[in-house]
């Protein structure tokens, strides 16, 4: 029996038991407490890619090598774009960085997921911690805001467990059947919401003044900043009844609230603003610095800790990348041709590109168009430590089982920096400890970060002033005016992103028309696609859901970035719908 811990991008980073070929969950990690997701427990079945090859032909891995090797030397250093995903969450995977700046490659910055959201976060809060699993326990409402965990954060169900529980989303998730309250509110929506519910609580003198005048600054221009929104506004633009957010309101009123807040909310240009929004919100009814209060989102999991792979390479943004700009793109643990926006745009680019390099796990539509594939390893095969930002928790991840197939990011950086006579590397485990040293501390036999605050912002915040500022304007560009229905791209229950059982359906409402099976085109002004119908009645009728990894979903979306954050847009759409 070994222990590591799942790579996965997921809050949850579980403690897993290898035994006998098979998976399991730690039933002493007080996260994971001895179950395992969908997806890690497809982990073993699922197929990967076992040899290298090099337009369609099979090659040996040496060759492999010495193809890549020959081609980075052949090409201008300034055309070789780095383009790494979140396939492997492990800090191991960050090395390659070591080769590709000393090459002087292009990286990319920015985020296909959180990025807006936590920029609005630091905004107010100096920096973006984790809201221990301990003080959702202690306390007394919950309020989860565009963050479906029974799919994306399953070990966290039985935390909330008893709770008084408010979920805010437009879709009726299993979680919001169960809820004292389901406010379906209106897509795009969520920052009028939260806007609305300060006005409110305004109202209600629900304030906690202590809190204000000793932790925050800019409460006044907040106010003038919210009264500034009509009420009836408001209500129209969230299209929620005045009775279902007093409901909502009355039962945070005087209690310890926590917010589990997702991704979903921030999908969009103005997704900064939202997230700053519900902490504002938070801050003036004083849930921060407090036992059994707190705004959960996804947190900076590296706070504190050392990054011997810091790169100050020159970098372009993700989202909205020319890949056609580079004689070579280098892919690893990534699948933009189906997880970046416009895909159109992103195809087009990759196919001007003279050689495309994959390197990764699994067959998808990335490793299909390039030239070599280098198959990887699994985080069973290699050595790796993992950092969470969903919980305190630092996870070891040593190699449990010995394989010919593939070879990691440590072993191909390593041939790489060789090859071109670069600074050679480390022993991977002394940059593991490097790592370890720099922040970790053990309690009750298991590794968590020595930043972990059991109470966060108890002490004061992380700006200038050690004060939370609250917002007082946003940039926001409307498109409401446009013809269509609002696209919500939640997560789906078996996949990660386009890893494993990926969902290819379309979901609306029963009364749009459409049955069950039937194959309908859905278009934006970036492309189109073809779905099956799933009739649901969880879905509002001004919006569809396609979940995230469909295939096909983002020949949809929109190649644009964030405000702030440099995150990509998804949800900055409407779609149509047409029967074939």
């Amino acid at each position: 029996m070994k222990f590591t811990t799942c790579p996965l991008d997921c809050y949850d980073a579980c403690s897993v038991i290898y035994k006998d070929g098979k998976l399991k969950g730690d039933p002493n990690h007080p996260h994971t407490q001895g179950f395992l997701c969908p997806s890690l427990n497809s982990f073993l079945k699922q197929e990967r890619i076992t040899q290298a090859r090099y337009n369609g032909k099979y090659i040996a891995m040496d060759e492999a090598l010495e193809l890549l090797s020959s081609t980075f030397k052949n090409i201008q250093n300034n055309k070789l774009l780095f383009f790494k995903g979140s396939g492997n969450m492990g800090k191991m995977q960050d090395v390659s960085n070591l080769f590709f700046e000393q090459y002087g490659a292009t990286f990319t910055q920015g985020s296909l997921c959180d990025g807006a959201g936590d920029a609005g976060i630091v905004e107010g809060r100096g920096v973006n911690l984790a809201l221990p699993i301990s003080q959702i326990v202690k306390s007394e409402v919950v309020v989860v805001w565009g963050r479906n965990i029974t799919t994306t954060n399953a070990h966290m169900m039985n935390t909330i467990k008893n709770k008084t529980l408010i979920v805010i989303d437009p879709i009726k998730t299993k979680l919001a059947k169960k809820a004292d309250v389901h406010v379906q509110l209106k897509p795009r929506s969520d920052f009028f919401f939260a806007i609305l519910l300060a006005r409110f609580a305004h109202l209600e003198e629900m304030e906690d003044f202590d809190f204000i005048s000793n932790h925050t600054e800019g409460y006044e221009d907040f106010v003038d900043f919210f009264q500034g929104f009509g009420i009836k506004y408001l209500i129209d633009q969230v299209d929620v009844s005045v009775k279902t957010i007093m409901s909502s309101l009355n039962l945070m009123k005087d209690a310890k609230v926590t917010f589990l807040v997702g991704v979903g909310v921030q999908k969009y240009l103005h997704g900064d603003g939202v997230l700053r929004a519900i902490d504002s919100f938070a801050a003036m009814l004083g849930q921060f610095g407090k036992e059994g209060c707190g705004v959960s989102y996804l947190s900076n999991s590296a706070y504190g800790f050392t990054n011997p792979f810091v790169s100050k390479a020159l970098n372009v943004v993700k989202p909205t990348v020319n890949f056609g700009d580079y004689e070579s793109v280098f892919i690893q643990s990534a699948n933009p041709c189906a997880q970046m926006p416009e895909s159109n745009r992103v195809i087009e680019g990759l196919k001007k590109s003279n050689v495309v390099v994959y390197f990764g796990l699994y067959e998808n539509e990335s490793s299909k168009i390039a030239n070599l594939v280098i198959p990887a390893k699994t985080f069973l095969e290699k050595e790796d430590i993992r950092l969470s930002y969903g919980s305190e928790f630092v996870g070891q991840m040593p190699k449990v089982i010995e394989s010919d197939i593939g070879i990691s990011e440590y072993a191909l950086t390593k041939f790489l920096v060789n090859s071109f006579g670069f600074e050679p590397l480390k022993d991977e485990k002394e940059y593991i400890q490097e790592i370890l040293d720099s922040n970790t501390t053990k309690v009750g036999g298991y590794l968590q970060s020595s930043n972990y605050n059991e109470i966060p912002y108890s002490n004061g915040f992380y700006t200038e002033n050690k004060k939370f500022l609250f917002i007082e304007d946003i940039e926001d560009e409307k498109f409401e005016e446009e013809e269509g229905y609002f696209l919500v791209t939640s997560k789906p229950r078996n996949s990660i992103n386009s890893q494993f059982e990926r969902d290819h359906y379309l979901y609306i409402a029963k009364d749009m028309g459409y049955e069950d099976g039937e194959c309908v085109k859905v278009s934006s002004a970036y492309g189109m696609v073809e779905l099956i119908v799933k009739i649901s009645d969880d879905i509002r009728g001004d919006c569809v859901k396609i979940c995230s990894g469909a295939k096909g979903l983002n020949f949809l979306t929109p190649g644009q970035k964030s405000n702030e954050g440099d995150s990509a847009v998804f949800q900055e759409v409407k779609v149509k719908l047409e029967k074939e």
